[in-house]
């Protein structure tokens, strides 16, 4: 058994039940491209978002040791759905993929139906138990991130920071931007007050953040 990345006060067997379940049945469930194609709201739910291009697609690749399950893409804001993958065998909560928010070279129309699809959801979702959003550790918190994180606030939605590409930076410049970024979470009353650093390419974080994931559905 590999040794398992874990977090100051996580929990060992956490961690190891993050493992095997992540290692066990995940598959791609439908996408909705308006609330209404949404799935029964049965299972706990956990959605990522993210700025267009900050590597979602890949994170949630790593995270389930699988290179295809999400589609990546070079062109920023391809994903214009919210993509939901099932985990476990028998299901045990939903995985979904959000549109990329903050891509300016999208028609005006296209993104005015994302903020709104984004809104609805984040807003509406009962069974929603917490939001990854995605933050690129090269460029750190910009003011549309700041946005979403108000407006998940405001609505009362549990969220965790999450950085993105931590192998582009260097080790100092990770260090820096981590620490801006758990500063900025200390002032949001519904975010999670620690930041997970990950790297899809090195495989850094991703240990944690599968924990952090199972934590968020059984709370």
């Amino acid at each position: 058994m590999s040794e398992i990345e874990l977090e100051p006060g996580a929990d060992p067997e956490r961690a190891e039940r993050a493992r095997k379940l992540f290692s066990g049945p995940i598959a791609f469930l439908k996408s909705a491209p308006a609330l209404e194609h949404l799935p029964v709201p049965s299972v706990p739910e956990i959605a990522f978002a993210g700025r267009s291009n900050v590597g979602k697609s890949s994170l949630l690749n790593a995270l389930t040791n699988r290179n295809g399950l999400a589609r990546t893409s070079v062109t920023p804001g391809r994903t214009q759905e919210l993509n939901y993958f099932d985990v476990g065998d028998p299901l045990m909560f939903r995985l979904v993929d959000m549109p990329g928010y903050g891509f300016a070279k999208a028609p005006k129309d296209v993104v005015r139906k994302w903020r709104f699809l984004i809104n609805d959801y984040l807003r509406g979702r009962q069974v929603l138990k917490r939001t990854l959003v995605l933050i690129d550790s090269r460029h750190g918190i910009k003011d549309v991130d700041r946005d979403v994180l108000e407006m998940l606030d405001t609505a009362a939605v549990s969220y965790r920071l999450v950085l993105t590409k931590a192998d582009k930076v260097k080790a100092s410049a990770l260090a820096e931007v981590h620490a801006a970024t758990e500063a900025e979470a200390r002032k949001h009353p519904a975010a999670h007050p620690e930041v997970i650093a990950t790297s899809s390419e090195k495989g850094m974080g991703i240990a944690e953040l599968r924990t952090a994931v199972l934590e968020a559905v059984e709370v």
